[in-house]
C-alpha cells in the first residue's frame, strides 16, 4: 500500500455547537462555533473578533476576553469537560446549540469553513495565515514545471510556522508513513528542496512502477555515493523508505523519479 496524495476526502467525524449572544431588546446571533474531536478529546474554537456589530459598548470588554476565558479552561479541564460544562451551565446572554456531527478532513479547515457559513466571513490573509490547499497533480505542476495552477481551498496553518510562498498543503493517504503521517492527513509541504535530500520525507513524482503504478509518493530519502574522480561522485544507489515496518522499501535511479518539496508537518 503505497502513501499518495489525493484531492479532498473528509476522513474523520466531528462534533460542533455554536455559541450564541442572546442579549435583551436585540435578536438571537451566532458568536462562535465549537468542534469537538470525539477521538482525541480535543476541542477546537473560534469566536468572532468584533463584537460591537452585536453588541453595546458596555459588554465589549466582557466579550473581547470571553476567547482567552474559553481557551483557559480548555486547557485547565480538557475539551470534553469544558464542552460538557458549557452545555450544562450557559444561560441567558450566551447559549449553545445542540452538537451536530459533522464529516472532517482537517479540523482548521472545517471549523473555518462552519464559521463562515454560521457566524461569518474569514479573513483568509495568503501565505501569512493560510496556505494553499493542492491535489499532489497540481503541487507537481505549480512546482515543479513552474506553471500557474488553481488551488483548492486555503488551509489555516499554525501561528508557530513561518509561511512563504514556496509552501502548500496536500493530502497523504496510505499507512507506509504511518505513524508520523497519518492516513488521510493534510500536511505542510517546502518546495524546492533545499540542500542535502538524506534521510528527510519527501515528496516524489515517479517515471517508473516502482510502486505498483503509482506516479507520486511520500517517501524517506536515502543514498549512498561513490566517487568517480577527483572532482566527480555518482550516486550508487537511491532508496526510498517507508516509515512503517510493514512495509517495504525500493530503489530507484537518477532519471526515474524528480522531488517535488519537502514534508514540514502534519496538520491537526
Amino acid at each position: 500500500m503505497r502513501a499518495v496524495v489525493t484531492s479532498i476526502d473528509a476522513r474523520r467525524e466531528g462534533e460542533f455547537a455554536l455559541l450564541q449572544l442572546a442579549l435583551p431588546n436585540r435578536p438571537v446571533h451566532n458568536a462562535g462555533v465549537l468542534l469537538f474531536d470525539p477521538s482525541s478529546g480535543k476541542l477546537h474554537l473560534r469566536l468572532r473578533n468584533h463584537w460591537e456589530e452585536i453588541a453595546d459598548p458596555e459588554e465589549l470588554d466582557v466579550l473581547s476576553a470571553l476567547r482567552d476565558d474559553f481557551e483557559e479552561k480548555i486547557h485547565e479541564m480538557g475539551g470534553r469537560r469544558f464542552l460538557e460544562w458549557l452545555e450544562d451551565t450557559l444561560s441567558n446572554a450566551l447559549l449553545l446549540t445542540g452538537r451536530e456531527r459533522v464529516a472532517v478532513d482537517s479540523f482548521s479547515r472545517t471549523l473555518d469553513r462552519l464559521f463562515e457559513e454560521h457566524v461569518g466571513r474569514i479573513e483568509v490573509k495568503r501565505y501569512r495565515t493560510h496556505l494553499p490547499l493542492y491535489s499532489l497533480r497540481a503541487a507537481a505542476t505549480r512546482f515543479g514545471d513552474e506553471q500557474q495552477v488553481d488551488e483548492e481551498d486555503w488551509v489555516r496553518i499554525p501561528s508557530n510556522l513561518r509561511l512563504n510562498e514556496n509552501m502548500f498543503v496536500a493530502r497523504v493517504v496510505g499507512r507506509s508513513m504511518e505513524p508520523r503521517i497519518p492516513d488521510g492527513s493534510l500536511n505542510v509541504f517546502r518546495a524546492p528542496v533545499v540542500g542535502s535530500r538524506q534521510n528527510k520525507i519527501l515528496l516524489v513524482e515517479l517515471f517508473t512502477d516502482a510502486e505498483g503504478g503509482a506516479r507520486y509518493t511520500v517517501k524517506r530519502y536515502t543514498s549512498r555515493k561513490v566517487q568517480r574522480s577527483e572532482d566527480e561522485w555518482q550516486h550508487e544507489s537511491i532508496r526510498l523508505e517507508p516509515l512503517n515496518p510493514e512495509f517495504s522499501a525500493f530503489e530507484l535511479e537518477e532519471g526515474e523519479f524528480r522531488t517535488i518539496a519537502e514534508w514540514v508537518q502534519v496538520l491537526d
